[in-house]
């Protein structure tokens, strides 16, 4: 598994303006809400994917990607590893560019099922990796 160059992750961060948030939390004190505070403040809109919750950071949510039937830019996913490969099918059947894996998130499956048509990204936190850019 290879992620882009930091080069390349700019590149996409800076083009980016719609992030679908798989496993976004409703609490506050859980990482994927403070990462997608974080990217919304910066100017990115958050679609937050939860079906246990009708509202997240003034957003409707989406119980699925499958709701989604609009261009996303980056889908971030906050969802344990194993889950990874389902996520991906998922993206594969959406308008979406990007797939990315948060911070401790690697599944070899999900990524070959990727690869070969869109950047994809895992293990690397998105907020750490927008903080890092060059502006």
């Amino acid at each position: 598994m290879q992620n882009p160059s930091k080069q390349q992750i700019d590149t996409i961060l800076k083009s980016a303006k719609t992030i679908a948030v798989v496993g976004l939390s409703d609490k506050p004190e859980r990482t994927s809400y403070q990462v997608a505070k974080v990217m919304q403040e910066a100017g990115y809109r958050i679609i937050p994917v939860n079906p246990n919750a009708s509202e997240i950071l003034s957003e409707k949510t989406v119980g699925s990607l499958d709701e989604i039937n609009e261009h996303v830019d980056i889908v971030n996913v906050f969802r344990r590893s194993e889950f990874l490969p389902e996520v991906a099918r998922d993206f594969l059947k959406m308008d979406a560019d990007v797939f990315w894996a948060q911070l401790g998130l690697v599944n070899e499956e999900a990524y070959e099922l990727l690869k070969d048509s869109h950047p994809v990204i895992m293990d690397k936190c998105i907020k750490v990796a927008y903080r890092e850019m060059e502006h």
